[in-house]
């Protein structure tokens, strides 16, 4: 059984993101939120935020028990771009793109 949350629309560029999210791919649930504990980035709050609520679904719906679940699928899309001009010399103008993402989480209980 597959479990999945999704974050939709975070201000973060999916470069960004993932960086974070080879970091944890494939790793259980506890020991992910461990890594993103310690991690500096401040990124790492938006993907742990979204990783525990992938377990929270898995044991609140499916009642699988949160120790045994193993982050299976992890992946960050683009979202839509904010489209931001920013005026330059001469009369021109250059644009800035203000990027964000969803980020996907799949979970499934470990084969012991």
């Amino acid at each position: 059984m597959e479990v999945r949350a999704i974050a939709k629309d975070t201000g973060v560029t999916p470069r960004k993101v993932r960086l974070l999210v080879d970091m944890v791919r494939g790793k259980k649930v506890d020991e992910a939120l461990a890594m993103l504990g310690f991690t500096s980035s401040p990124t790492a709050r938006i993907v742990a935020k979204v990783i525990k609520s992938a377990a929270a679904n898995a044991e609140n719906n499916f009642q699988m028990p949160p120790e045994d679940l193993r982050i299976i699928r992890i992946f960050a899309d683009e979202a839509r771009t904010l489209k931001r001009y920013r005026p330059r010399s001469r009369g021109r103008a250059s644009p800035i793109l203000k990027r964000s993402s969803h980020i996907t989480v799949i979970v499934s209980e470990q084969e012991s």
